[in-house]
């Protein structure tokens, strides 16, 4: 009866979701390079996984980097790195911040951008640092001994130290803070390099070459410096200026080397095995020309809007039951996610590769796919292989030419609902996980995150009621609000500053608290003319959250090129806007001028 009353009142929640539904973040945090034992734990369930590259991380989801590993994720333009013996946690990630837990090891962070309405926070077991602007960070944590450390080589952070309020570390300084609610400081210069800033700064200056594929795509784009070193920019009317991966097997086809996940809130996610498999199968579309696949990034919009797979599902004909099959989508062709998403979120993650707003915002499937019946275009796989997270290449099976031919678009996700290995991205094996503490200990937070994600078995039933689709945020608080309550993983910091705050450390008078830094008013404007395309703004009731434009580069300026044809006409700004907007560009030339 109980578990009657519960699947009832998840069904009531979806239809009422329909009236006032929350989109979802347009970004994550890929997983773009690990070496040496690094191990994830997906958010909702307590076991660990060996971490995939090309996965994407969402709020909840944890990763740990063991003895002699080092790992790298980006969000957007965004790069984050850990050294070994490192501990961290997504509290927090959607359009408007990036929220960390870091309870153990370093991080090095390289911000290139940050919007006018964003903000970059990582808390450790005794402080919250924001990093204000655009900058190089070294941050430690000492859980064990309620020590942290920061270092500022280029930007500027605001750190809340216990009861003491917040003060700023400068560039060129670094700050060592211990104990809990009594905090001491200790401010100084920054430190010579040590080995796990010199492989940051390698890692920084091989993706400062990425500037062709900066010309095509904006840096926004989760993936974009890989893609340089994979493939090449040809022009190919009428598409433009495309992508050709140049280190493909004969025979390859999108969406084919690789493993389906389920990660929420978007639900069924491709996760590509290629070192450059993100960008091109999560943004864009794919055509086939002249014996070749070629990606289309589309028109290049500020910060491109996530996809978990642009493919269209199909079944029916001869493929037969009990499998799964899709094919990438082609130029021109909506994408519409089985996630509940506002019809302005719909348009925004479309208009950069689609014309038509008018197509957009048809409802269903149209009757003619490009690819579909482009040979080795369409995967299918067993229904097995697909929710266990298995490879797909290895599996698939092969699908006559006349067998393709009379299948039909079902949609842009299976009705499958997934299993416990689905959300873990593959079958269980032994990794390195980190002590229990560091994931059990609490950080000191300066903005309160989202309750940690419901557990996976309790999401379970009613994710088999519907299956292929995700729940929505109206489902999930339900599901919440009827689980026992966990202990809190995070504590608001005291602004109150008590008497014990600046006294000696090792006999050593400490700096006078820093005031608050003024209200920033030197951030990028929100809104930059140019050639991009437009983004229609939502009502003030399902806003999702503002996406900021990138700043134009000189040094990366299109060649002779025309815009893709899909490109609809950009919105011009004002004149007061255009002088920000050229005071903006000024400023953000010489910090990208001294970031290298």
């Amino acid at each position: 009866m109980r578990k009657l009353e519960l699947i009832t009142a998840l069904l009531t929640a979806a239809a009422a979701s329909a009236f006032g539904q929350a989109d979802p973040p347009s970004r994550v945090a890929r997983l773009n390079f690990q070496q040496g034992p690094v191990s994830f734990r997906p958010g909702g369930v307590d076991d660990w996984a060996a971490a995939t590259t090309n996965y994407p991380l969402t709020t909840g989801d944890y990763l740990w980097a063991d003895q002699g590993a080092r790992a790298e994720m980006h969000v957007g333009s965004t790069a984050i790195r850990m050294d070994q013996l490192t501990a961290i946690s997504v509290l927090n990630l959607n359009d408007q911040i990036v929220q960390l837990s870091l309870t153990a090891g370093s991080l090095n962070v390289h911000i290139r951008y940050l919007g006018e309405n964003e903000s970059f926070e990582v808390d450790t077991p005794n402080i919250s640092i924001v990093l204000l602007r655009p900058g190089d960070y070294r941050i430690n944590a000492d859980g064990d001994n309620s020590v942290s450390s920061l270092v500022v080589r280029a930007g500027d952070a605001e750190v809340t130290a216990g009861q003491a309020g917040a003060f700023n570390v400068r560039p060129g300084e670094s700050g060592r803070f211990a104990g809990v609610d009594t905090v001491s400081q200790e401010i100084s210069g920054a430190p010579p390099l040590d080995g796990f800033d010199a492989w940051t700064r390698d890692r920084d200056m091989r993706e400062d070459r990425a500037t062709m594929s900066a010309r095509y795509v904006p840096r926004e784009m989760a993936g974009y410096e890989d893609l340089d070193g994979y493939g090449r920019w040809v022009n190919i009317p009428p598409y433009g200026m495309v992508w050709q991966p140049t280190t493909i097997a004969a025979g390859w086809a999108p969406y084919h080397n690789g493993h389906w996940a389920w990660v929420d809130p978007y639900g069924w996610t491709w996760i590509d095995d290629a070192p450059w498999g993100f960008a091109p199968f999560h943004y864009g579309r794919w055509a086939y020309a002249g014996g070749a696949w070629l990606w289309i990034p589309g028109a290049v919009a500020v910060r491109p809007v996530y996809s978990p797979a642009l493919v269209a599902f199909v079944g029916g004909g001869g493929i037969g039951i009990g499998v799964a099959a899709w094919f990438p989508l082609g130029p021109g062709e909506v994408y519409r996610p089985a996630y509940a998403v506002s019809d302005v979120y719909i348009r925004n993650m479309n208009v950069a590769y689609v014309s038509n707003v008018a197509v957009i915002d048809r409802v269903g499937v149209t009757g003619v796919y490009v690819n579909q019946r482009v040979a080795g275009a369409v995967t299918v796989v067993p229904h097995d292989v697909f929710v266990g997270a298995r490879p797909v290449a290895v599996a698939a099976v092969v699908v006559r030419p006349e067998m393709v031919a009379s299948v039909r678009v079902t949609g842009f996700a299976p009705a499958i609902a997934p299993e416990r290995v689905s959300v873990m991205a593959g079958a269980a094996v032994a990794v390195r996980t980190p002590p229990a503490m560091l994931a059990q200990r609490t950080v000191v937070v300066r903005n309160a995150p989202p309750p940690p994600p419901v557990a996976f078995a309790a999401r379970q039933e009613a994710l088999r009621q519907n299956p292929g689709r995700p729940l929505d945020r109206n489902q999930m608080n339900t599901l919440r609000a009827a689980q026992p309550p966990r202990a809190p993983m995070v504590r608001p910091v005291s602004q109150p500053a008590p008497a014990a705050f600046g006294r000696p450390v090792n006999g050593n008078p400490q700096p006078a608290m820093r005031p608050q830094p003024a209200v920033r008013d030197d951030r990028p404007p929100t809104a930059q003319p140019g050639a991009r395309p437009a983004v229609e703004q939502p009502r003030p009731a399902d806003r999702p959250a503002p996406h900021p434009v990138e700043q134009a580069r000189p040094a990366e300026a299109r060649p002779n090129v025309e815009a893709h044809s899909e490109a609809p006409p950009a919105k011009q700004g004002s004149k007061a806007n255009e002088k920000n907007n050229k005071r903006s560009d000024k400023k953000n030339d010489k910090t990208e001028k001294k970031d290298r």
